[in-house]
């Protein structure tokens, strides 16, 4: 990828090193507004009500801003994350909107949202409740080692995907998904989940596309870095690599050909309008 003409975003919050200690999560979510969260492994999203809290003497967490040439991963999110900004803050404008960026959370071991507390192992999460973007660092050597998605637009996509998530939240679209959940079974429940997982694909896309064709930011090899990352997270691949076999009724994010098909569609494409995974056959 080529960051060079994208800004740092100054919305970065560092919290890596913050101490947690035993005791009750305070964020007082519920299982249907976690599943609202955009979970990236596809895992039981119970892992964000762990009985942690923030060790209320440590140090307050760093929020430097601007460069840092000892953290090239640091500046990359910066980058990535400014890049999404800048983006985004276009084409609300073009659609008569005002783009409102949400902050990324750095953060290592666990961490304390307004969703409540989580786990490295919960992945890459966005908070409907607090507007953030949380991921520990720590993700990306999983990615690349586990997932078998390396890659640095693989990792910007990650990036892209929970904005995407911040997006929806702006349009509207987690509101009214939580108002069906609440009128749905458990089966139909994960059905929509699939949906908006599928469509913050979608936008991850239209931002690469548009990113790209402002400033080139694509070098040789990077859509096919994001589409294999699409591929590797798929809700079949997970299962079977952890569990051996597949339960597509349990899918919360999509199967590997879906994200692909999504993430595709919004490179391609590169309009929001062409992200409706909410319509009768979008998702099949």
């Amino acid at each position: 990828m080529r960051l060079d003409q994208e800004e740092q975003s100054s919305n970065v919050e560092d919290r890596r090193g913050a101490r947690f200690s035993p005791g009750l999560a305070t964020g007082g979510i519920g299982t249907l507004a976690i599943v609202l969260i955009g979970l990236f492994f596809g895992i039981d999203p119970t892992v964000l009500l762990q009985g942690t809290s923030v060790d209320t003497n440590a140090p307050p967490a760093s929020t430097e801003r601007g460069a840092d040439s000892n953290d090239p991963m640091k500046d990359f999110v910066a980058r990535v994350l400014g890049s999404t900004e800048r983006t985004w803050s276009e084409i609300f404008a073009r659609n008569g909107r005002t783009y409102q960026p949400p902050k990324l959370v750095l953060f290592s071991g666990g961490v304390q949202s307004a969703c409540g507390f989580a786990q490295t192992a919960a992945g890459p999460f966005y908070c409907p409740e607090d507007y953030k973007v949380y991921i520990d660092l720590d993700f990306y050597r999983e990615l690349r080692d586990r997932f078998q998605a390396p890659g640095d637009f693989a990792q910007a996509y990650v990036i892209a995907h929970e904005v995407g998530h911040h997006v929806q939240n702006q349009l509207g679209v987690m509101k009214t998904l939580q108002q069906r959940q609440r009128r749905s079974g458990q089966a139909q429940a994960n059905a929509l989940s699939v949906r908006v997982e599928l469509q913050a694909d979608c936008f991850a896309g239209v931002w690469a596309h548009s990113a790209n064709e402002q400033r080139k930011i694509l070098e040789e090899g990077d859509i096919e870095e994001g589409l294999n990352a699409a591929a590797q997270i798929g809700d079949d691949r997970i299962q079977k690599r952890t569990q051996g076999y597949v339960v597509p009724d349990s899918f919360t994010h999509g199967s590997a050909k879906q994200r692909v098909q999504w993430f595709r569609r919004g490179i391609s494409q590169g309009d929001i309008n062409q992200c409706d995974t909410f319509s009768a056959d979008a998702a099949a």
